[in-house]
């Protein structure tokens, strides 16, 4: 099999992060309309108060802009000037200042959401003097790192929805009677994506894909994979990975179990892998009857 050259990855994220352009507009129309000629001078406002409550007004405003996430889906307007503004004062929404919400001072969500931001423009005001990082260009750098890390997390759960679509039309071809788990699992520390119950036998399915080639992370990986494999076998069960990688150094016959699926493509080439997975499945048909 051919490696895939072309970056589809950073392809995709740019066309994300086109659309999303006219979001950032957006926010510039309402800044003007508060008195701020460009996002610089807002985010460089020694007015604390009005600049304040300008992010609590944009927090709950509704305009029909939209923001997409890294699979190009729109955020709920609720959360995508929340997230928008975390990213342009360059923090990350979920992961960092979500937790921090709760300790902020204020009497509802909206007010401590918007004296948390506020506290970070004032703060990152000196890291940032220059006109040119409150610009698109720049700004448009920063959404491609933060929307590749929505992607990752994203397609995820894409892919888990993905192998429970393909273990359904299995199951169904071949009239096998298991049930398929709608939820995650864990078992001890780790996460299994897909659950398949048999009548006195449980499946874990844990669904690990990767991009890139080589690095540290890609020792990690195969460490992840060998480590997911052990903890369910110990805990009784039987596991059977889902490999998704272009090119894997690891060693397939050294996991401790008795069948995995490898597909060797590229994460970001979806629809070439779902047909690969049912031919991987058909495969199986002895091992999922075994356990109904």
């Amino acid at each position: 099999m051919g490696f895939l050259i072309e970056n589809i990855r950073l392809k995709e994220l740019v066309a994300v992060v086109n659309e999303n352009h006219a979001f950032f507009d957006d926010l510039l129309v309402f800044l003007g309309d508060k008195g701020f000629r460009d996002l610089q001078s807002f985010i460089m406002s020694s007015n604390s108060g009005r600049a304040l409550g300008v992010i609590s007004d944009y927090l709950e405003l509704d305009s029909g802009a939209q923001l997409f996430d890294g699979l190009g889906r729109p955020y709920a307007n609720s959360k995508a000037r929340w997230v928008f503004l975390s990213w342009v004062l360059r923090d990350a929404p979920s992961q960092r200042l979500g937790p921090l919400v709760k300790h902020i001072e204020g009497e509802t969500t909206l007010s401590k959401k918007s004296n948390l931001l506020n506290q970070l423009r004032i703060g990152i005001q000196p890291l940032f003097p220059e006109a040119a990082s409150w610009e698109w260009p720049a700004l448009a750098e920063v959404l491609i790192a933060r929307l590749e890390g929505s992607r990752r997390a994203l397609k995820g759960t894409l892919f888990e929805a993905v192998v429970r679509r393909a273990l359904v039309e299995t199951f169904r071809k071949h009239d096998i009677d298991l049930r398929i788990g709608e939820k995650q699992v864990a078992v001890e520390d780790e996460t299994y994506d897909v659950q398949v119950f048999g009548l006195e036998e449980t499946l874990l399915m844990p669904v690990k894909t990767r991009e890139t080639m080589g690095g540290g992370h890609a020792n990690l990986f195969t460490r992840d994979i060998h480590k997911a494999v052990a903890v369910a076998e110990m805990a009784g069960h039987h596991c059977l990975p889902v490999v998704i990688a272009e090119s894997w150094g690891g060693r397939l016959e050294d996991l401790a179990c008795e069948n995995f699926i490898y597909i060797q493509a590229n994460p970001n080439e979806i629809g070439k892998i779902e047909p690969l997975l049912l031919a991987e499945l058909e495969g199986l048909i002895d091992v999922f009857k075994r356990i109904s």
